[in-house]
């Protein structure tokens, strides 16, 4: 089973069409590259995947699970009949002598038997008194909060497309430039800490047991980038190219299977976009599965499995990258034959 699957995903802003029926398929394990020109629609599957944007039409689905930002009809159908079922049994028992006079005793006697008139006697009874209503609100209740529960474990939001696996970096650098490289990858591993606040107010050892280990866990990351001697140094004081690698290591905190990298080698020179490389092939050989936009192709052909090219919001290609390179619709729509080579 592919890890992520976008099944004919379509965004649309008013009467601007963003994204446009594209359908893609990473399989775990997989370094996989989405490209194609600015303004093609990149960034904008980037934020479909990661709930900022709710999909027009289309699906994402993180490891066979629908995410969405909205029940499905036959979820509240489903649910409300749950609900129903629930309310017409607890009424049934609460009411099964009232309701065997009414449908048996008192009808029995005629022939033949008058199913009519006893379905009347039924319903005329479960609606009489506070002992028939109250359970069946209370079975509304449970559907109506059984279909909630379902939204809610399967919303596509960014709290929970985080509690998924799935991480990013953004196009733009976003980092807390006055806290230390180490506290930005704190904050990476807010969601697998689970002090409550009274055991930080009061030191108590579960507080003290937790925040010992978020910290090797950081230094472990930043090492992991090559920033272990940055890490007490402001993160807005740090070199571009560090910076970019200093928002991996805080993606990489929320442990993540799936791992989202928007343009990360944009503005690294030659040697930091080598070094970028190796660095995405060795979060791969952990066994994240790496999701890429990027412009630089020397980094797109050196390391990707597999290639999706986007064009004004359409898939015009995907494979591996030899055979992104002699797509024909590649090279007229972005590539260019003279940088494909």
């Amino acid at each position: 089973m592919a890890l992520l699957q976008l099944d004919r995903l379509t965004l649309r802003f008013g009467g601007l069409t963003a994204v446009n029926d594209v359908s893609i398929s990473v399989e775990r394990g997989q370094i996989f590259a989405v490209i194609g020109p600015n303004g093609a629609g990149k960034t904008s599957v980037f934020n479909a995947i990661t709930g900022l944007y709710q999909p027009s039409s289309g699906c994402v689905r993180i490891d066979g699970r629908t995410v969405r930002a909205l029940p499905e009809p036959a979820d509240v159908v489903r649910w409300g009949l749950v609900g129903l079922a629930t309310g017409l049994g607890a009424a049934v028992a609460i009411n099964a002598n009232t309701l065997w006079d009414a449908a048996i005793n008192q009808s029995a006697h005629l022939q033949p038997f008058p199913w009519s008139t006893s379905w009347n006697a039924l319903v005329a009874s479960a609606l009489q008194g506070p002992w028939t209503t109250v359970p069946l609100a209370i079975g509304a209740a449970i559907g109506v909060g059984a279909a909630w529960n379902a939204w809610r474990m399967g919303r596509c939001t960014p709290d929970a497309v985080a509690r998924a696996g799935v991480a990013r970096t953004f196009q733009n650098i976003r980092l807390f430039r006055d806290l230390s490289a180490l506290d930005n990858v704190l904050v990476g591993m807010d969601r697998h800490l689970h002090a409550r606040g009274w055991d930080a107010a009061l030191r108590l050892p579960r507080h003290r047991r937790e925040e010992r280990d978020a910290r090797e866990t950081a230094l472990r990351e930043l090492e992991f980038v090559s920033l272990g001697t940055s890490a007490h140094l402001p993160a807005g004081s740090l070199p571009y190219g560090h910076q970019r690698r200093l928002e991996i290591a805080r993606a990489l905190a929320t442990r993540p299977s799936l791992l989202l990298l928007d343009e990360p080698a944009a503005g690294m020179n030659p040697a930091e976009a080598t070094k970028l490389m190796e660095l995405i092939k060795r979060i791969r050989d952990r066994g994240i599965t790496v999701v890429l936009i990027e412009h630089h192709m020397k980094v797109v052909m050196g390391i990707s499995d597999r290639i999706a090219v986007l064009h004004y919001g359409n898939k015009i290609a995907e494979g591996t990258p030899a055979e992104v390179r002699a797509n024909p619709q590649v090279i007229e729509a972005y590539l260019g034959k003279e940088e494909l080579g």
